[in-house]
């Protein structure tokens, strides 16, 4: 058994045993990733190039399709790299790095998520002040707030993550590196520091979730007493994209970490921490543009834009 202070690498949890199967890992991953990286791509510089969507809600967006870019980035090219090249190692410095960025990138993407909850809210419930309270100003420093959050989360928990001895090993039972799986290895009861910090971000994140609820409460409250129905099908467009992509976050984290050790197995961990880690990246692109006719309409312009080379 080695501490931390000697160890030099970690092993994670392989997707299978055979080069066949690890070759479809890559092929899988590799499609997921390429999908991602155009959606999101297309997001961020339809919101950018295009000065009818330089409103709130797409400023959100568009830090929203940073983050999980950045999140997918973080987890999935190191995946593919040792399946392709049949090893399961990442360095000691690696595994600290990918810990700060996932820990960064996620914290932010909840915080952004509660901050665009409350966006929904002013734009729906308090229509006639929402360029007061939504201004350039006020949006530029929520986004930053959300950022800087999960940068302090990252720093904190990274910090006392590798602070602790560890001694049980290097064997690291996901397929990057997470805070619980490295706190298996530690070898003495420094570990319950992290464990304290871990329950504050939880409970901070309960309140995020909490502050989520609520207003969706008064959201929807507000849009069944809008009598038209166009008006309250418009309301409903605006806000079920986000509620969906909330809902699968915090559905796939807590049944990822609050499932019961009865059904807990490397196969099933494996599995749900791809739905957790790596779908919803994936997916959250096509959620917001599927029948978002603002973004359908800044994407065809976009398009319209790229030369076409004449034979």
């Amino acid at each position: 058994m080695s501490n931390s202070s000697s160890l030099h690498e970690f092993l994670l949890l392989a997707f299978a045993d055979t080069w066949e199967l690890q070759l479809l890992h890559f092929a899988l991953f590799l499609g997921i990733y390429l999908a991602a990286l155009l959606g999101n791509g297309l997001i961020i510089t339809a919101v950018a190039c295009d000065h009818h969507l330089h409103t709130p809600m797409y400023f959100f967006l568009l830090n929203l399709s940073l983050l999980d870019l950045g999140t997918l980035s973080t987890t999935v090219p190191k995946s593919m790299a040792n399946s392709l090249w049949n090893t399961r190692a990442i360095s000691y410095s690696g595994c600290a790095a990918q810990v700060f960025w996932f820990l960064f990138l996620i914290s932010a993407e909840y915080s952004l998520l509660t901050v665009m909850a409350y966006d929904r809210y002013i734009a729906i419930c308090r229509t006639l002040h929402y360029s007061t309270l939504m201004g350039s100003r006020a949006c530029v420093k929520m986004a930053a707030v959300a950022w800087a959050s999960g940068l302090l989360t990252a720093v904190l928990h990274t910090a006392n993550t590798f602070s602790i001895s560890l001694c049980q090993g290097n064997t690291v039972d996901q397929f990057f590196c997470e805070v619980p799986q490295i706190l298996k290895l530690s070898c003495s009861d420094s570990y319950l520091r992290e464990l304290g910090l871990l329950v504050a971000g939880v409970c901070l994140a309960f309140g995020c979730f909490i502050f989520i609820v609520v207003s969706y409460v008064q959201i929807f409250t507000a849009v069944l007493g809008i009598p038209s129905e166009q008006g309250r099908h418009k309301a409903f467009s605006m806000c079920l994209p986000h509620l969906a992509v909330v809902s699968m976050f915090v559905s796939t984290g807590l049944f990822a970490y609050l499932k019961p050790p009865s059904i807990s197995s490397p196969a099933l961990d494996l599995v749900v921490s791809i739905l957790y880690v790596v779908v919803p990246p994936a997916v959250n692109p096509l959620i917001y543009s599927l029948r978002n006719k603002e973004l359908k309409e800044a994407l065809k312009k976009l398009f319209q834009l790229i030369p076409v080379q004449q034979l």
